[in-house]
Order: structure tokens, then C-alpha cells, then sequence
């Protein structure tokens, strides 16, 4: 799979409530509403799906120390779209988690109210991005969010055109067994290994998935009936094979073709 890029598709979560992570998604993320029914709403941006939520009002709020989600990653198309959700953010009094300059992205954190972490980000040029030897060099260093704020005058509208989930952060138990599972079984690349944490792409891109141990070191296979992680989509070129496949911890991924 490595020689094709992959794109991640959509990401699904539990939700216990379901009314209130829409809203969530929809009028602080920006994500439109496409399809619901009563257990499960669709939003994304255009016709694409990016965000499932599965409602289980029974669901147990997940404990941040276990395997699963660390965040989803929202990639926006343009520098100045990031500095408009941040004004978006500020102006309906947002908590932000983090802000920080990666070399290859800029990116901003919060969480939803469910606790499940978000990442929206925008990618610097792929010539700019530094590298260490075969690996791509990130790093997180303080993000200067009055020069991203001045990056445009136009009000957030919504996600724009484009728009995708362009990775999925995950909390693991151990990463050599991540990586075996992303290489192994899915068939990325090692993109980057730093402290307590593990990065995997394909065609080139600094990651689609990661894994990390900062929380959840020696973690088991999740437990069921909790809030948070169900499923990751993965998006395939047509000629390869779909599945279904299920890392260590039990976080499913559904290998699919990209649509035509």
C-alpha cells in the first residue's frame, strides 16, 4: 500500500450525546450536517463524510489513559482558513488545548465535550518541510497566533471546499507493536520516530496515522460499551483490495476504495 497514497476517509465515534457533539461539530468545527437517523448523524464538508457519531446514551466517557483516540486532525486548505477559525474560536470562547508549529503544519487543539481531541491544521509547502536523514523532521515549537490571526479579514464561514481529515492521532500501548500492526498490516511507511511516539504515512506525506504511549503506556485492548473511537476509514486507489482490520487495542480500521 505504501507506493499508493492512502487518505483517510471518515472517523466514527461513540457519542453519548449525540445532540450536543453535532452541535459541537457543526457550529465550533464547522462541519455540515449531510445525513442522520435516530442513532447516527453524518457531517463533512461538500458530499464527503468526515465525522460519524454513533449515539449510545449508555456509553462510559473513555479514560484518557487507555488505547485509542488521541485526536483527529482536521486539514484545512489554506493558511488563511486556519486563521479565520481562530478568530471563529475566540469569538465564541473556545478553549484551546495547544497551538504549535510542526515545521510541516501548523496546527491548533481543543477537545469536544465528549473529551475526544481535535487538531486543525493546515500544511506548510513539501519543500519546506524539514527532514532528518530518511525521516520527516517535525517538531513542536510555539505557534505566533497573532500572525496566523492576521492572515486574513474574512469571517469563518464554515469548513471550506477541501477540507479533509488529514490524520488520526491514536494512543497505543506500545509502539513497537503499532508499528508493526501500521506497517505489517496496513502498509505504511515509518515517517518519523521520536519520543514516545511513532508516525506512518504512504506516498510521501509526513503522516496519516500515529500512535503514541504519553498517556497509555502498557495499555490493554480497550473495553466496550465507551464513548469515543469506533471506527477509521481508510480511502484506497481503486485497484486494491478492501478489508477490515483491527489493531491491538481494538480500534477497527475499514479499508475502502476512493469513490470514483
Amino acid at each position: 500500500m505504501s507506493d499508493a497514497p492512502v487518505e483517510i476517509g471518515r472517523v466514527a465515534l461513540v457519542a453519548r450525546d449525540l445532540e450536543r457533539l453535532t452541535a459541537f461539530y457543526r457550529d465550533d468545527i464547522g462541519l455540515a450536517e449531510l445525513a442522520r437517523d435516530p442513532e447516527t448523524v453524518r457531517l463533512g464538508v461538500g458530499d464527503r463524510t468526515l465525522i460519524e457519531l454513533r449515539g449510545d446514551k449508555a456509553a462510559r466517557i473513555a479514560d484518557h489513559r487507555q488505547a485509542g483516540l488521541f485526536h483527529t486532525a482536521f486539514l484545512l486548505p489554506d493558511r488563511k482558513d486556519l486563521g479565520a477559525w481562530l478568530r471563529h474560536a475566540a469569538e465564541r470562547g473556545l478553549r484551546l488545548d495547544g497551538a504549535s508549529d510542526h515545521g510541516v503544519s501548523e496546527a491548533l487543539y481543543l477537545r469536544d465535550p465528549e473529551g475526544n481531541g481535535i487538531e486543525i491544521y493546515v500544511d506548510r509547502e513539501k519543500a519546506q518541510w524539514p527532514w532528518d536523514g530518511k525521516e520527516v523532521g517535525m517538531f513542536s515549537i510555539r505557534l505566533d497566533l497573532a500572525d496566523l490571526m492576521a492572515a486574513t479579514n474574512t469571517p469563518w464561514a464554515g469548513a471550506p471546499d477541501g477540507s479533509v481529515v488529514g490524520h488520526v492521532h491514536l494512543q497505543v500501548g506500545d509502539l513497537d507493536r503499532a508499528e508493526g500492526f501500521m506497517t505489517g498490516d496496513l502498509g505504511l511507511d515509518v515517517m518519523q520516530r521520536g519520543p514516545g511516539a511513532r508516525f506512518f504515512s504512504s506516498g510521501g506525506y509526513h503522516h496519516h496515522l500515529a500512535g503514541n504511549i504519553w498517556n497509555s503506556q502498557g495499555a490493554g485492548p480497550r473495553a466496550s460499551g465507551e464513548t469515543g473511537l469506533a471506527e477509521v476509514q481508510l480511502l484506497l486507489d481503486p485497484g486494491l483490495a478492501t478489508s477490515e482490520l483491527t489493531d491491538p487495542w481494538g480500534t477497527r480500521f475499514s479499508l475502502t476504495r476512493k469513490p470514483a
